[in-house]
């Protein structure tokens, strides 16, 4: 600690002793106040220290006004007891020091961030006991110094992460994350409309950094960590796991009807399923998002699907165009982006139902083999088994592969590849001929796995899992570590240099 800071902990400590002992020099809690706007580290981390020594204290006085803060003017001119004056005065003191804490969070130092922060939630737990605010209700939580503390959270301008991770501990209190999210809505609205709803990048990182990091419960009976002991905890509402649903729903419905930018719908998809839509009220309003969301296009629309995939399986939601717009994400580009691991599993997935129709499940068949012409090793290693997998699956479509009566030239091929709707691409009419092609592929490993659409297929699908993450490196790392044995070769003994009995460069050559 350097001596600025040294000698402003002693007069820190002086003045809160002073504060605490009598109200005659309640004047010096400006001392402390102006220190928070210090410019050394060290002698703001202790006004921080001194602040939460010196309100902690006050507010289990009771020696802080309670009630609707009258102007502090006003007050002062009007005949009231030297106790309320001296409470009003004081508390206004409390409300600036809040203020610059909630400033203080975005300090450039972590460390003033981080004991700013913690110091808020501090007074929140005190406020909480010792509350400020008169109501008839028999519960209270200071919603609006934690607002302080939610807003301070979600800048415009900066990244705020690290701050949000530390907060995270806070989150572990059920009555704590019930209001942020009730807050978090809030501040949302409120910004976004500021903004007309134009996308605020680092902002929407902020909002979603926060409310990814909420841990629902699953049941009521896990209700049961506040911060705030109340009395008759079980009437309050923040102790009913509806109530915590339908905060959760606000929270994310109003943070994802905005548009994000492209990185925030490839992390909010990715968690939908597991972490947003088992804990929605009702599920189903994320219909809107999704939507807008598989419009975006890419990774992000099957991602979105994903999404709507859940939605109709579990939540009874019609959507007739599903296998439509999944057929349509079918293209040269999923065998290259680096999200065709999950591409391939989820489709796997959406194709798993035995009850879908043959023309439909044909052109999805066809429409892979058509794409594989022009795939990858790695990728063709992937595709050949799912098209077979899809055969066994679906034994109606085996047609494709024992077609005697075919198109003799590829052009007269009917299955149309252009064509959008899978039902109207006349792929149970074609064959597979693009499997037999790859039967001549130059990788042996390619031709093998071809030709075995030849034989009876097993009743017993491949395993894919070995083959959704395999990359063109690993096979060529595999290839070259093949163990070769000699081949024999005829060939002509050299006899000399230039060919001649008697040469005398006969010996050098001579390989015996």
């Amino acid at each position: 600690m350097g001596g600025a800071a040294e000698a402003a902990e002693a007069q820190l400590g002086a003045c809160v002793e002073a504060l605490l002992a009598g109200r005659s020099n309640a004047n010096r809690v400006f001392e402390v106040l102006e220190l928070l706007q210090a410019e050394e580290e060290g002698v703001v981390l202790s006004a921080i220290r001194a602040c939460s020594r010196l309100f902690g204290a006050l507010l289990g006085r009771g020696e802080l006004f309670v009630g609707k803060l009258p102007p502090e003017e006003e007050t002062l001119q009007e005949n009231c007891s030297a106790e309320d004056k001296y409470k009003v005065w004081m508390r206004h003191r409390y409300n600036s020091c809040v203020n610059s804490l909630g400033e203080l969070m975005g300090h450039k130092s972590f460390p003033v961030r981080e004991s700013a922060l913690c110091t808020l939630m501090k007074l929140v737990e005190s406020e909480a006991k010792h509350p400020l605010a008169k109501t008839e209700w028999k519960f209270n939580f200071p919603q609006d110094l934690l607002k302080v503390v939610v807003d301070a959270l979600l800048p415009a301008e900066e990244d705020s992460a690290l701050l949000i991770s530390r907060f995270q501990e806070y989150l572990e209190h059920d009555d704590v994350r019930f209001f942020v999210m009730k807050l978090v809505a809030e501040n949302v609205g409120s910004v976004m409309q500021r903004a007309r709803k134009a996308p605020l990048p680092l902002y929407q990182k902020n909002v979603f950094a926060l409310i990814s990091s909420i841990t629902m419960p699953s049941t009521e009976s896990e209700i049961k960590n506040f911060l705030v002991t109340q009395a008759n905890q079980e009437e309050w509402k923040v102790s009913k796991l509806k109530e915590h649903k339908k905060a959760f729903e606000r929270m994310w419905l109003g943070f994802l009807k905005h548009k994000l930018p492209v990185s925030l719908y490839k992390k909010v998809l990715v968690i939908l399923h597991d972490s947003i839509l088992p804990h929605m009220h009702e599920p189903t309003l994320l219909i809107d998002f999704l939507t807008v969301a598989y419009d975006v296009g890419g990774g992000i629309s099957l991602l979105a699907l994903n999404g709507l995939f859940i939605l109709i399986l579990h939540h009874n939601l019609e959507y007739p165009d599903f296998y439509k717009k999944l057929y349509s994400l079918l293209d040269p580009s999923i065998f290259h982006v680096k999200y065709r691991a999950r591409f391939f599993r989820l489709l796997d997935l959406f194709l798993s139902s035995s009850h879908l129709p043959a023309y439909l499940v044909a052109a999805f068949a066809k429409r892979l083999a058509r794409l594989a012409l022009t795939a990858p090793p790695d990728g063709l290693l992937l595709a050949v088994p799912f098209v077979c997998n899809l055969l066994r699956r679906h034994p109606a479509c085996r047609v494709l592969v024992h077609r005697p009566d075919g198109p003799a030239e590829i052009c007269k091929d009917p299955y149309l590849m252009e064509e959008e709707d899978p039902v109207q691409s006349r792929a149970l009419e074609s064959s597979l001929w693009e499997i037999q092609t790859l039967q001549k592929h130059y990788h042996p490993d390619v031709a093998k796995a071809a030709a075995l659409i030849n034989t009876s297929l097993s009743e017993v699908e491949d395993d894919l899992s070995e083959v959704l993450e395999l990359t063109g490196y690993e096979i060529f790392d595999k290839d070259i570590k093949k163990e070769t044995s000699d081949i024999p070769l005829e060939f002509q003994q050299v006899r000399g240099l230039f060919g001649k009995k008697d040469d005398i460069f006969a010996e050098y050559f001579s390989l015996e």
